[in-house]
């Protein structure tokens, strides 16, 4: 449900868990108002958008994420409490200009495209076994979802259901994504990923499309045949549908980065040109995607994109402040994680931001990670190094309010010979800007000065930096920054409840 009235967007959500079929095979997937992925929210920049959330998952807590929120474009929602994310709670957030304001490119019809990797573990089972001595690995995803709709080989189960509903290939619920368009028009594709695991290539079979967006901000156009796409990232790509119109064509999704070929078939849905049959099938075969282990052109996507002329905020000139994060997988106390210079993150049963307004200094460790690995300059990052003073911590960074702050985000090999995996990284509460990049290991001495990430401490509050893939933020990718909490107003009590602010909640 949703109406608007001066300014003002109200939505209403009834959160629980459902039996959903996206991808042909029944599970429980947590639904808001019945569907996932969730309902688009829509809003004019400067608006107010109230969310009304019930929580129906009885025996769990809810938390919703509103990613990259911070300019007009396109973002997402999802859920942040666990492993929820990939159970389903997601959603698209569009955000127009106001009326009057004309973006810099022009088109005829807008729609939103979420890209998805898709379990049929729950996340109960995935969590326990990442947790597990000996480790237990969530392996490659069963399925690829277009706009919440995928296909799983049913004969493919590895132990068969004596239910006729188990895996159902003709169950409407999985039957393929369908976006109707008309021939001649312009169309923006505000395409976002929210995959649990997976970077992503994306193909509209015959068309090019002209990226003009990322992350809500206006960029240089750039025409591809392939969007990537990685974990928490939105684009907006134009197409032109000038195809011949008698006949439908693939709109298709594969992995990248990881050899799934053999365990993930590619998402399929059909870009279906009118008035021809929605479920008409293309008569060719779908676009074979890039190959899965060719670098080469992520990378000079990831370069060519720029801020587009008339729209650049410059960034500060120097920082005030350089941290250099080390990603490293390494054993502590037996179990595998993932850690930031040999720190792995664990979360304090006190929210951050409720125990340094109420002064709960013991609550969490009030020693602050390093912004260096010691041994840093002598760490060989192609090897598999025994990283034996690896620790677990809830300690944050704290940050001079309106600092400038360079991030430099240094890959190594993991705990497999001759591997290293792809970290795709997000901020809370800021905007960032990416001024450069490097192969190899970060050299301080003789490196261009430019870092891979800058941002400016202006945002009062306790912020997350971590890496978007669920199974490695659960396993310790991630630090925590505060800046200018004293300047956070008083906190409403409603919020308390957690840890040792069960003290502080009113009836």
């Amino acid at each position: 449900m949703v109406s608007a009235e001066a300014g003002v967007r109200c939505y209403k959500w009834d959160v629980k868990y459902e039996f959903k079929s996206p991808d042909c095979y029944k599970k429980l997937a947590i639904t808001i108002n019945r569907k996932t992925s969730g309902p688009t929210i829509l809003a004019r920049q400067g608006d107010t958008v109230i969310v009304e959330v019930t929580n129906g998952l009885v025996t769990e807590n809810l938390v919703i994420h509103w990613h990259r929120i911070r300019q007009p474009g396109t973002y997402l929602y999802h859920a942040h409490y666990g492993m929820q994310r990939e159970a389903g709670l997601y959603g698209s957030i569009r955000v127009l200009l106001p009326d009057g304001v004309a973006e810099p490119f022009t088109y005829d019809y807008d729609r939103s495209i979420i890209l998805n990797d898709w379990y049929h573990a729950s996340t109960y089972e995935q969590a326990a076994g990442l947790s597990s001595i000996p480790f237990v690995w969530v392996e490659e995803p069963q399925s690829l979802l277009i706009q919440g709709k995928g296909k799983f080989d049913c004969s493919k189960l590895a132990t068969p259901s004596s239910d006729p509903t188990a895996c159902n290939t003709t169950n409407p619920e999985c039957s393929p994504y369908v976006m109707t368009v008309v021939p001649g028009k312009t169309y923006r594709l505000r395409i976002s990923s929210v995959t649990a695991l997976s970077a992503l290539g994306f193909q509209t079979e015959g068309h090019n499309m002209t990226i003009v967006e990322a992350d809500g901000h206006y960029v240089e156009p750039i025409v591809v045949q392939n969007l990537f796409i990685y974990s928490g990232e939105t684009y907006s790509v134009l197409i032109k549908i000038d195809q011949e119109p008698s006949r439908n064509y693939w709109i298709t999704t594969n992995i990248v980065g990881r050899d799934a070929t053999a365990t993930t078939p590619p998402g399929l849905a059909i870009l279906n040109y009118y008035p021809n049959h929605p479920k008409r099938v293309p008569p060719t075969d779908p676009p074979a995607g890039p190959i899965w282990n060719d670098t080469a052109p992520r990378l000079a996507q990831s370069v060519a994109i720029k801020a587009r002329q008339g729209y650049v905020h410059t960034p500060p000139p120097k920082s005030d402040r350089v941290i250099v994060l080390l990603n490293t997988q390494n054993k502590i106390d037996g179990y595998t994680r993932w850690s930031v210079n040999n720190v792995s993150f664990t979360l304090p049963h006190t929210p951050y931001l409720t125990a340094l307004k109420e002064n709960l200094h013991h609550v969490f460790d009030q020693h602050p990670p390093p912004d260096r690995l010691h041994d840093f300059a002598t760490y060989d990052i192609y090897r598999v190094v025994n990283n034996t003073n690896a620790t677990s911590s809830n300690a944050i960074y704290r940050l001079k309010f309106n600092s400038t702050v360079d991030i430099i985000l240094q890959n190594a090999n993991t705990m497999t010979v001759n591997n290293s995996e792809t970290h795709p990284w997000h901020l809370h509460g800021h905007d960032f800007w990416v001024l450069g990049y490097g192969t190899g290991k970060f050299d301080a001495e003789n490196d261009p000065k430019n870092p891979p990430l800058r941002f400016v401490a202006d945002n009062p509050g306790v912020w997350a930096f971590h890496c978007h893939i669920e199974s490695h933020f659960y396993m310790g990718m991630g630090v925590v920054f505060e800046e200018g909490v004293e300047k956070v107003g008083k906190l409403p009590s409603e919020i308390m409840g957690c840890g040792e602010t069960k003290a502080f909640k009113r009836p």
